[in-house]
């Protein structure tokens, strides 16, 4: 179920988008106060919608402090159709608007198209169950500390996150961190496993879960 979150200090149009997305089986949390978005709990969602013209902190304001560190789609609802404000807006990270007044077929279309969309993967950071992933620097972290995963045990870790919920055989994660033409065999996934459980259980962290017979996953939330 896609999680979005709408900030607006219309309590009206909060409540309006809210039922309007919740029809499309969204779970749809809302904010009136802008300065109360942090960059940890928006990496909680799929979808963020910001309304531009807010008291004290505006949309554009938010999304410029929150934009490095969040990686889902960042949609504006906005009566400020100048061409300035649209470019300002995409300058900032936007990845697009809905004008107000809009329809609700509209609304509802345009943010299940970004989310259609939105299969392509985080760049930046991820959140799930507990581990911080630094994908760029290629570092996990848990509870403020590193975790002193090797290079190989980050790589499963990485990829079983991104597909949080997804089964994977010995096989399939072999040839997704160590290549076809990797030496060794998938057999040493096991062990693998058994280090990084290790490591997690040290942070009260157990996201790994056995499908027996199967394989194994990260366990589908987003639990900071």
């Amino acid at each position: 179920m896609p999680k979005l979150l709408v900030v607006d200090d219309d309590l009206d149009m909060l409540a309006l988008v809210r039922t309007a997305l919740e029809k499309d089986g969204h779970q749809v949390d809302t904010e009136a106060d802008a300065s109360a978005v942090t960059p940890a709990r928006c990496r909680l969602y799929d979808l963020l919608l910001l309304d531009v013209m807010m008291p004290g902190e505006d949309g554009f304001s938010l999304c410029s402090r929150i934009r490095s560190e969040v990686d889902c789609p960042i949609l504006f609802l906005t009566a400020k159709a100048e061409d300035s404000a649209l470019v300002q807006g995409f300058g900032l990270g936007a990845d697009d608007y809905i004008k107000k007044p809009f329809s609700i077929a509209e609304l509802r279309a345009r943010v299940n198209a970004h989310l259609r969309r939105e299969i392509r993967q985080p760049s930046h950071t991820l959140n799930r169950c507990g581990v911080r992933f630094d994908m760029q620097a290629k570092a996990a972290a848990a509870g403020g500390h590193t975790l002193p995963f090797t290079k190989g045990e980050y790589a499963i870790c990485e990829h079983l996150a991104l597909h949080a919920g997804q089964v994977f055989t010995k096989e399939q994660l072999y040839e997704a961190i160590f290549g076809f033409d990797a030496e060794g065999d998938s057999s040493s996934i096991a062990e693998h496993i058994k280090n990084i459980r290790s490591k997690l259980k040290d942070r009260d962290l157990s996201p790994i879960e056995t499908v027996w017979g199967v394989g194994y996953k990260w366990r589908k939330d987003n639990v900071l």
